[in-house]
């Protein structure tokens, strides 16, 4: 397993930060529970463990979960308050460790 670069770590929350700024329609009752029952379930289900985590908006706290086996990975967002919702999800999860192009060099 590769450790996530701080380009990588500024990519994956940049991702959720765009994610963020959607509509709270996703916020549903379907899709938020108290922080241990989503993460326990990550864990079990799915496999997943935090591969990386930042501050949002308002104090909120954005985290991707990830398994290494399974490519599976999660964005949530946890509330002061403890709610964690899921914000987006997806497979084919790797971790990157390399540097940003400099403004002279295209990706």
């Amino acid at each position: 397993m590769r450790k996530l670069s701080p380009g990588g770590l500024a990519l994956s929350l940049a991702l959720a930060v765009t994610v963020l700024s959607l509509p709270q329609a996703a916020a549903t009752a379907n899709s938020c529970a108290p922080r241990k029952i989503v993460v326990d379930r990550l864990a079990e289900k799915y496999g997943e463990t935090r591969q990386s985590i930042g501050l949002g908006a308002n104090n909120q706290m954005v985290e991707v979960f990830a398994s290494m086996d399974t490519g599976s990975w999660t964005i949530t967002v946890t509330q002061a308050s403890g709610l964690t919702c899921l914000v987006a999800s997806g497979q084919a999860f790797e971790t990157l460790a390399e540097a940003l192009p400099t403004p002279e060099k295209d990706a």
